[in-house]
Order: structure tokens, then C-alpha cells, then sequence
């Protein structure tokens, strides 16, 4: 009996994730109604919501970006959700917000074979141009930037929102 219970503890030990070795970002899979669920969730919370794509140019180069932006300004909540329509790329999609810095935030993936439904639960109007970022006030009052957002124009909406790193010497954006 204690050899049994030996080896399924060495089992157990040899199973594990070793200590301090990083877990990737989950992906929750985006389906109908999951974009209520991310309003929900942050309601009275000033919200950066980034829609962006492994295939998409541009977000290549703002998702780091906003990975420092995240840094710089912890009271703000960051959301990622990968609207690619090329199916199939957790993997990439993974891999591409741990090297951006977004790891820590709370990332989807569009999980339905019905993008369109998807994309006309967060705005009828949206035909599916990625990047696209929409910024969530606290009082719940959206603005939708289309193509790539200028860093910019986030500090400005941070400040709006009172948040206390937009103000610091360290949320300055360096060139």
C-alpha cells in the first residue's frame, strides 16, 4: 500500500507545472452572449476592449503597444479578443499576446462559426475591420476607434477617467 501511494505522489509531482514556470494566457472562447458578459463583468470599470487578429498587420505592431499601456495603468481594464476569421490559432493567438505583454488580461478568441452574429452583438455596424479598440467609460459610455489607436488618444481617455498612473511620470509614452 505505501509503495502504491509512493509512486502516485511521484506521479502526481512529475505531472505538475515545475514552480515559477509560466502558464500561457487562457483564451475564453467568445460565443453569443459573451459580449454582455464582458460588459457585465466591468460595469463601472474604465475598460479598453481591443478587438485585433494573429493575420492582421497593424495589430503586430500595437498589440505591444498596449501591452505597456496595461502596464502603465493597472486601474484600467484591458480585454483582447481575437476576431480573426482565420479559424484555429490559439495557439499564435497565445503566443503573440504573451510576447505583446497581454497575457494578464482578460483574452478571448471568437469561438463560433458565425462571426457575423458575433460581431452584430458588439456593434450592428461593425463589418469586421480589425484592429478595433472600444473604450469603456465608467459610466458606461463607449467610443469606438477604428483601425490602429493612437497611444495618444488612450492617455487622453485615461486621464478622462480619473485614473491615478495617467497622471505619473511613468505613464509618459517614450518615443
Amino acid at each position: 500500500m505505501r509503495r502504491l501511494l509512493l509512486a502516485a505522489t511521484l506521479l502526481v509531482a512529475f505531472l505538475a507545472p515545475a514552480p515559477g514556470s509560466e502558464t500561457p494566457p487562457q483564451l475564453k472562447p467568445f460565443v453569443r452572449g459573451s459580449w454582455q458578459d464582458v460588459l457585465r463583468s466591468h460595469a463601472g470599470r474604465p475598460t479598453l476592449v481591443h478587438f485585433w487578429g494573429v493575420t492582421c498587420g497593424p495589430c503586430k505592431v500595437e498589440l505591444p503597444l498596449l501591452g505597456k499601456f496595461m502596464k502603465d495603468h493597472g486601474d484600467i481594464d484591458v480585454v483582447t479578443i481575437s476576431a480573426d476569421l482565420v479559424p484555429d490559432l490559439p495557439a499564435a493567438t497565445r503566443s503573440m499576446l504573451e510576447k505583446a505583454g497581454l497575457g494578464p488580461a482578460e483574452n478571448w478568441i471568437f469561438n463560433d462559426g458565425f462571426v457575423e452574429r458575433l460581431r452584430f452583438e458588439i456593434d450592428p455596424a461593425w463589418q469586421g475591420d480589425i484592429p478595433r479598440t472600444i473604450l469603456i467609460a465608467r459610466d458606461g459610455v463607449a467610443t469606438t476607434i477604428e483601425g490602429s489607436a493612437e497611444m495618444q488618444e488612450l492617455e487622453n481617455w485615461t486621464v478622462q477617467q480619473g485614473s491615478a498612473a495617467a497622471t505619473s511620470p511613468t505613464s509618459k509614452e517614450t518615443k
